[in-house]
């Protein structure tokens, strides 16, 4: 892939350090705001590097997390950055674990919300490999409902809760594989691509409603999610050598994106998918 392999390897650890301790200090544009973040699984989690970002403008935050299981974990990445942390319980599968965090949402921030993070993606192993064409049905399914229809639902639960507020901002993560074939993405990128269609079916329905909704197509980063897929530090070492900077995208830059997307000096953009990704696919 490259000349020096050594040299792009060392690149990479360095862009992880990065990662892990966030050093951006942002304006506090964000007090009195309050935010729900989904998705954090560990420090290095794009939607923890966007949750710092909000927590440092001043945004108020509620966390989610799937199953009693994960909630130490969570606790964990927060400690020392987050005091008291806000969290509930959502698994996205099911309409009554809906119902009851946006309820749970509506009487921590008194009946409003001005920011949603959709950080949720899942597509069982299976359809990472060998051929699209060979995906079942059910894990179809699957990957669709968590991964694109989660959206939707929980927009739809946001819904009065902005409206509550004068208006939101929602974002959601995404993949070049949503536009592109992908070795080794596959079902993910359908996914991607569903999720990326819905991102602007959503800008226009809440649109009457002050309600934005934008996408982050962030380059690939190591993370729990990325090591899901077969090959993956070639991905990164290809992106790294191919890119316009040379280098990988940091959670920290997705996070100060993310912070402008939610914050009102994106006030005019909906409905959009904004490449984070260091310049990588706009080459040819």
């Amino acid at each position: 892939m490259g000349s020096d392999p050594s040299g792009m390897i060392k690149s990479l650890i360095m862009t992880t350090e990065i990662q892990e301790k966030s050093t951006m200090e942002y304006p506090k544009i964000l007090v009195g705001k309050k935010a729900l973040v989904s998705g954090v699984a560990n420090k290095r989690s794009i939607a923890w590097g966007i949750a710092q970002a909000l927590h440092a403008a001043g945004a108020d935050i509620i966390f989610t997390y799937q199953g009693e299981r994960l909630k130490p974990e969570l606790e964990k990445v927060c400690e020392g950055v987050i005091d008291n942390p806000k969290m509930v319980e959502l698994d996205v599968t099911n309409d009554d674990q809906l119902d009851a965090a946006f309820d749970t949402v509506a009487k921590e921030f008194d009946g409003k919300l001005d920011m949603m993070v959709h950080c949720l993606a899942f597509a069982p192993k299976e359809t990472l490999q060998g051929g699209y064409v060979d995906t079942q049905r059910a894990h179809y399914a699957m990957a669709q409902d968590i991964s694109s229809y989660s959206l939707a639902a929980m927009s739809r639960k946001a819904r009065p809760l902005m409206q509550k507020a004068g208006g939101g901002s929602i974002i959601t993560l995404t993949y070049l594989g949503a536009e592109k074939v992908i070795q080794n993405y596959n079902m993910m990128g359908i996914a991607k691509a569903a999720l990326e269609a819905g991102t602007r079916y959503l800008a226009s329905d809440l649109g009457p409603d002050n309600i934005r909704v934008n996408a982050i197509s962030a380059g690939p980063v190591k993370t729990l999610a990325g090591r899901g897929i077969a090959d993956f530090t070639t991905m990164l070492n290809h992106h790294a050598e191919k890119s316009c900077l040379k280098r990988n995208v940091t959670t920290e830059e997705i996070g100060g994106t993310a912070l402008f997307l939610l914050s009102p000096l994106s006030g005019g953009i909906t409905g959009e998918v904004l490449h984070v990704d260091c310049g990588y696919s706009i080459k040819g």
